[in-house]
């Protein structure tokens, strides 16, 4: 009989994980925190690469469900200046290799492609700890426990599941974002709708910038990044909207009214969005019996490669378990030894991108670079 795989984190790596191991016929069930599917909002648009993302999705066999949902035109790429001037305009011309779908979409098609009783939701993890032989014992808020012979820590920056195996922690990168939404935009917002265009606009500086994209429905994502320490913000009242809207607006003076607009103008409260990191390179010894996936394993400033990696990661980890059926050991060597250069590779793209610059450059011509490098690894 295989050995049951207890998955800790229902997000999109942990659920490609797990039907990765359905088609495969090992046994599965995933523990997540949240008590429902519909608990809170799922984010924004990911865009899904054909180098990593949809190469799990392949793996997952639900390439046709995935391209149902990606919404067209929404490649589009646009980078301007602080006062507005377009510097970049990449329209979607259908031939990119990274097309956009809602993450909450892209969770709900994973969660439909498991059966019944897969995911127990409202199982938020209190402990962990190991009991020899390589067996876990995970205990839950409300005093259950589980003891498993294969334990996948899935559950993000502040796995419980990675101090098994790693004391490294997320530290801070000195950079948060404020997140805002403007609905019916082209109707209610012209001017932020007409800057942002039909897919992801960027404003790049050393310190400040501004990334946005256009959702379904006419909504405006946006993300005001700051480079500043967390103190700066603790400073900052974000209960109280029209305070927070403003100040963070003042860091952004002299900016075209139009960018300025996707704070000024947002249609919700500015919610603040500290960007911590593993270090890059992070891995561990091998410990009998258990392993880590995404952002368990590799957090780092988010710009794209995240989902990508994590969705990659379980595709893997669970090909690697059906490939050695009767050597988890044998798997999980397999899986962390591709598992630790293409988590580094991923993470310094990554943040690099995130930051807006390389080493020492211009922000605005390193930006162009990597968005002209991406589009050719895409075609």
């Amino acid at each position: 009989m295989r050995t049951h795989v207890t998955i800790i984190g229902a997000g999109l790596g942990g659920l490609t994980l797990a039907r990765v191991l359905h088609l495969h016929d090992i046994p599965a069930t995933v523990y997540e925190a949240e008590p429902s599917p519909a608990a809170r909002a799922q984010g924004g648009l990911l865009d899904i690469h054909d180098y990593n993302g949809q190469l799990a999705l392949e793996e997952a066999d639900l390439m046709d469900e995935f391209r149902g949902l990606v919404l067209a035109g929404r490649q589009a790429i646009r980078i301007l200046d602080r006062d507005g001037t377009v510097l970049l305009d990449k329209p979607d011309d259908g031939s990119g290799g990274r097309p956009e779908v809602q993450r909450g979409e892209l969770r709900r098609m994973l969660l439909d492609s498991l059966p019944a009783g897969t995911v127990r939701w409202g199982h938020k993890v209190s402990a962990t700890r190991a009991l020899g032989a390589g067996r876990h014992e995970v205990t839950f808020a409300d005093g259950a426990a589980v003891v498993t012979s294969l334990l996948v820590g899935a559950d993000g920056a502040w796995s419980r599941v990675r101090p098994l195996l790693s004391t490294a922690t997320p530290g801070y990168t000195g950079k948060s974002v404020v997140e805002t939404y403007l609905f019916d935009a082209d109707t209610r917002h012209p001017a932020a709708a007409k800057a942002v265009g039909g897919g992801s606009m960027i404003v790049p500086t050393p310190d400040r910038d501004i990334f946005a994209h256009r959702e379904k429905d006419d909504t405006l994502h946006a993300y005001l990044g700051l480079s500043e320490p967390q103190d700066w913000f603790a400073a900052i009242d974000f209960t109280d909207t029209a305070a927070a809207s403003a100040r963070i607006a003042a860091e952004f003076a002299g900016w075209a009214p139009e960018l300025t607009a996707l704070i000024t103008e947002a249609d919700t409260a500015p919610v603040l969005r500290p960007l911590y990191a593993l270090p890059t390179g992070h891995r561990w010894e091998r410990v009998p019996g258990v392993t880590l996936l995404g952002d368990a394993a590799h957090l780092a400033p988010p710009n794209g490669e995240g989902a990508n990696l994590a969705m990659l990661d379980g595709a893997e980890l669970g090909k690697a378990l059906a490939a050695h059926p009767d050597d988890v050991e044998g798997a999980l060597t397999e899986y962390e030894r591709a598992l630790f250069p293409r988590s580094a590779e991923g993470a310094g793209f990554e943040g690099a991108e995130a930051q807006g610059t390389e080493s020492g450059g211009n922000p605005v011509d390193d930006l162009i670079k990597m968005i002209n490098t991406a589009t050719e690894r895409s075609r």
